[in-house]
């Protein structure tokens, strides 16, 4: 069993060689490639080698047990660690995302429901701030459409880690299970008999490309500029600030008029293009090995209603594993790991299950 381990251990002993020599740091890009390696195989290693040692420890101390009939309950201590240890080692074995590591564009669209849907992807925005907050990640509102009594039609926003993460523990890591149709249960705030209406708003996540990610021909392009909408400042309404850029070969289109010049709005729809068409990519090859992930929603056009937050009962519920807790006002001040975290397990208990 874990055989093949063997050469992860291996293959880190030597990225520990290579990161000892000062010479492979004058490539930054190198350096920093081989130190994601190594700190993916760490605690695998790591893992590995307490399972080995317990394994040793069990037959050391089943041979004083035939002595020393105290030594059986060490015994089985030992056996429940091993135990443990296999099923740690197992998960950490699952295969990887490789997208993991990415930040992720997180857009949100009000769906079904009117001005209260607005509202509702408004407290959705917030929720996804706040925990970005908890954990320590960067967010920049990229481009916005807001409602008339507020909250928000359409959101975009980046999401980053601070440097390296743990395995596991990156944006995309734990974002990517948060695409897909959220419905609401409430008394709208426009409401005066008190009746609880059914609305929703739709989350797409995608990882953000770098341009290395995505090659783009410029010859593919259609960039589009016309006068930017709504409140603002004096460039509002008065110059061809706003950027269209379709990329004509897919159709894919993305747009941007939040900053003050052309150019700025270009780069930002620049990025979301990028990611779009990353996510495309990464959706055909999914196709093509027929190993489309339950998890991950790439179109917010989906029917199925992936959670649901229901404001009278206080109550959180997320359809695909069947979680459900009643903290919904902590949830949506961004405490939101227990749910993720069980779509995580759910994922990993699938992989291995698949393996």
């Amino acid at each position: 069993m874990f055989e093949a381990v063997e050469e992860l251990v291996a293959e880190h002993a030597d990225l520990e060689k290579k990161l000892a020599d000062p010479s492979v740091h004058a490539d930054q890009a190198n350096a920093r490639k081989l130190n994601k390696r190594y700190a993916e195989l760490t605690p695998i290693v790591a893992t590995y080698r307490s399972w080995k040692q317990t394994g040793g420890d069990i037959e050391a101390a089943r041979e004083l047990a035939a002595d020393d009939p105290d030594f059986a309950a060490e015994v089985k201590d030992l056996e429940q660690q091993r135990e443990e240890l296999t099923e740690k080692l197992r998960l950490l074995l699952v295969p990887r995302d490789p997208s993991d590591d990415k930040d992720v564009i997180l857009e949100i669209k009000a769906g079904a429901g009117g001005d209260e849907s607005a509202l509702f992807a408004g407290d959705l925005l917030r929720m996804y701030l706040r925990y970005a907050e908890r954990v320590g990640w960067k967010t920049e509102i990229i481009d916005a459409t807001e409602s008339e009594l507020g909250g928000y039609k359409d959101v975009q926003v980046a999401v980053k880690s601070r440097g390296q993460t743990e395995p596991g523990q990156g944006v995309w890591a734990r974002l990517k299970y948060e695409g897909g149709v959220h419905r609401v249960q409430r008394v709208p705030a426009t409401e005066s008999q008190g009746r609880i209406h059914t609305s929703a708003a739709g989350v797409l996540v995608t990882p953000e490309a770098e341009e290395v990610d995505v090659e783009i021909n410029p010859n593919d392009l259609r960039i589009d500029v016309y006068r930017s909408s709504g409140p603002g400042g004096q460039s509002v309404n008065t110059t061809d600030s706003a950027v269209r850029i379709t990329h004509l070969p897919t159709g894919v289109v993305a747009s941007c008029q939040n900053e003050k010049s052309q150019l700025q709005n270009k780069e930002q729809a620049l990025r979301i293009l990028r990611s779009r068409l990353l996510a495309m990519a990464q959706e055909e090859a999914e196709r093509e090995a027929a190993d489309a992930r339950r998890s991950q929603v790439r179109t917010v056009d989906r029917s199925e209603k992936i959670r649901t937050y229901n404001y009278p009962e206080n109550r959180i519920s997320d359809h695909r594993v069947g979680f459900k807790a009643y903290n919904l006002d902590q949830v949506l001040d961004g405490d939101l790991d227990a749910v993720i975290q069980a779509c995580v397990d759910a994922d990993s208990a699938a992989k291995l299950a698949a393996a």
